[in-house]
C-alpha cells in the first residue's frame, strides 16, 4: 500500500544518466512557406536526453511554426525531423507533452475535475493527477473552480495537463507569456523541477533571461533561420571585463601598463578594464598589489545572455549586408 506521501512524489522518469547521449529530437532542414514568406528556413537541430533546450528569437522568428511542425499542428513545406530517431506518429508523440496554446480548460469545473477529463481524453493513468498538481504547487487549490484562478494558476494547471500521461518530453511555447514577476518565478522553479525529475524539456521564449535562468542549451532563431546553437554554459567564455574601484592619483596610466589590459574605460567611478584572452582579475589584483594599490572593488563582469544574442543578431546582420 501506498503512504500520503507517495502520492506527492514527483513523477518518475528515467534519469538523464540512463539515457544521457539519447539524441531526442533532430531536425533536417526543416523549412515551413506560407506563400511567398519563408517562416522556417532549412532548420538542422538536435536535442538530446535531459536537456532543457531553449528556442529563443523575437516574435516573427519561426519559433512557433517549428513547434507547431514538431507536433503535427501543421506539415513541412519541406525538410523532415525525427522523434528518437524514428519519424514522427501517434506513437512518438504519446511521449510528448505539449503546451502550445492557452488550453480549454471548462471555466465551471475545478482544476482537478479539468484533470480528470484531460487524462479520460488522453486515454492516462488519472492516479497521475495528484503527481502533477504537486509540481505545479495546485493542490490546495485543486478544489476550486477554475474560473477563479489567477493567470499564472491557469498556466501551471496546462503544464499540468501536458504532464498528466507522464511524458518523456515536455514542449512549451513562451510559458510565462503575459505573467508578473511573480508569476514568471513561480514558473521557472516549475520548469527546474520537472527538469530535475529527468525529463527533457524544448521550450520557446523571446526572454533572454528566463532561458539564461532555465536553460543548458539554446538555439537563436531570426527570420525562421538557425543562427547559432550550443549549450547556456558557453555564454560570457572568452574574453573577460574586471570592474575595478582604487584609489590612486595614476591609476588610469598603471591600468594600461599592466600587459593583460585590452581596453581600459573610466565609467560612473569605476574602471572597466577588458582582459586579453588567458588574462583574469587575479592577475590584475596581483600587478596592483606589487604596485601598492589595494583595490576596494574588483569584480569579473560575466556577458549575459542578452549581450550575446545582440552580437549574434549583429554578426548575422553584417553577413547578411555582404
Amino acid at each position: 500500500m501506498s503512504s500520503p506521501s507517495d502520492n506527492l512524489s514527483p513523477l518518475h522518469s528515467p534519469s538523464p544518466s540512463e539515457r544521457r547521449s539519447e539524441v531526442v529530437l533532430s531536425t533536417d532542414k526543416l523549412t515551413k512557406n506560407f506563400g511567398r514568406l519563408c517562416a522556417v528556413n532549412r532548420l538542422d537541430l538536435e536535442v538530446r536526453s535531459g536537456q532543457v533546450f531553449g528556442m529563443l528569437g523575437p516574435n516573427g522568428s519561426g519559433k512557433t511554426t517549428t513547434l507547431g511542425m514538431l507536433m503535427g499542428v501543421t506539415n513541412p513545406t519541406s525538410g523532415s525531423f525525427r522523434w528518437f530517431g524514428e519519424p514522427a506518429s501517434n506513437l512518438t508523440r504519446k511521449k510528448i507533452g505539449a503546451v502550445l496554446e492557452h488550453p480549454i480548460f471548462y471555466p465551471y469545473l475545478s482544476g482537478q475535475k479539468n484533470l480528470e477529463l484531460n487524462a479520460m481524453i488522453k486515454g492516462t493513468d488519472p492516479a497521475n493527477i495528484a503527481k502533477v498538481l504537486n509540481i505545479v504547487e495546485l493542490t490546495e487549490r485543486k478544489d476550486d473552480k477554475y474560473k477563479t484562478y489567477s493567470l499564472g494558476m491557469k498556466q501551471r494547471l496546462a503544464i499540468a495537463s501536458a504532464l498528466v500521461s507522464d511524458p518523456v518530453i515536455l514542449i512549451l511555447d513562451e510559458p510565462t507569456n503575459g505573467l508578473d514577476p511573480m508569476g514568471i518565478a513561480e514558473i521557472r522553479e516549475i520548469i527546474k523541477r520537472i527538469a530535475a525529475d529527468g525529463k527533457t524539456i524544448i521550450l520557446a521564449s523571446h526572454l533572454l533571461d528566463e532561458v539564461q535562468k532555465v536553460c543548458t542549451h539554446f538555439a537563436v532563431l531570426r527570420k525562421g533561420s538557425l543562427v547559432h546553437t550550443g549549450p547556456v554554459d558557453d555564454v560570457g567564455k572568452g574574453e573577460e571585463t574586471v570592474e575595478l574601484v582604487a584609489y590612486h592619483d595614476d591609476l588610469s596610466h598603471i591600468l594600461h601598463e599592466f600587459r593583460g589590459s585590452l581596453l581600459v574605460k573610466a565609467e560612473s567611478g569605476k574602471y572597466l578594464v577588458r582582459m586579453r584572452e588567458g588574462f583574469h582579475a587575479v592577475d590584475l589584483n596581483k600587478f596592483l598589489f606589487e604596485k601598492g594599490i589595494v583595490a576596494s572593488h574588483l569584480i569579473t563582469q560575466k556577458k549575459s545572455l542578452e549581450k550575446q544574442f545582440l552580437e549574434i543578431l549583429q554578426e548575422q546582420n553584417v553577413e547578411v549586408r555582404r
